[in-house]
């Protein structure tokens, strides 16, 4: 294999891993392979000197750091609200992600008076994930759907809000619903305790 053909290799890589970027759902997945994908491309630009082009693509992976870096401080971009079962936003967000929360809660039958507790995390302002629970004791709260939005699956929304939740007087989150193996796998990262069937997690 001679140079031309490896060099044009990596500017095809480049290209490649710029349109995947494009059909991530994950603005952070959206952004690291977008990165990765203008910075060799950038070098390959330079390479055939395209200086416009290697231009631009820096100036893409400079914006996509930019923005990670941003929405790596979720202090600074969540917001937790607290919410009614009757409350309009919650059950537009519930209805508009229905077909793909019911992946993740396949038990969840939808709001009623029973669930008492609701949340609802924003990220600059657009709805990124929802918490409903029942009181079970004081303090305890049985959760029912932990559900973030597929743009922002990744960006730490559970963990913005349990960090939030004790100011609302709950230190323990429990589940016993029926769930997928992808949402059981979350609650292990998020260091739930499974005991005799139910996640435990306990906050402060």
């Amino acid at each position: 294999m001679n140079v031309s053909t490896i060099i044009e290799m990596v500017g095809y890589l480049g290209s490649v891993l710029v349109v995947v970027s494009m059909l991530m759902s994950s603005v952070i997945k959206l952004r690291v392979i977008n990165t990765v994908g203008s910075g060799i491309f950038a070098v390959y630009a330079l390479i055939i000197h395209s200086y416009p082009t290697a231009l631009m693509n820096f100036c893409l992976v400079t914006i996509n750091v930019y923005n990670l870096i941003k929405l790596s401080k979720a202090d600074q971009s969540y917001d937790l609200i607290e919410a009614k079962s009757d409350d309009g936003m919650l059950k537009f967000i519930l209805n508009y992600y229905y077909d793909d929360l019911k992946k993740f809660f396949p038990g969840f039958s939808g709001l009623s008076e029973a669930l008492n507790k609701a949340y609802i995390v924003c990220c600059n302002g657009n709805p990124a994930g929802v918490m409903l629970g029942k009181d079970e004791k004081e303090g305890t709260v049985e959760v029912v759907l932990d559900y973030s939005v597929p743009m922002y699956r990744d960006c730490s929304v559970g963990t913005y809000m349990y960090s939030k939740l004790p100011s609302k007087g709950i230190h323990t989150l429990i589940f016993k619903e029926e769930m997928s193996k992808a949402h059981a796998d979350y609650l292990g990262k998020m260091e739930f305790i499974k005991e005799n069937g139910v996640y435990v997690k306990t906050i402060n």
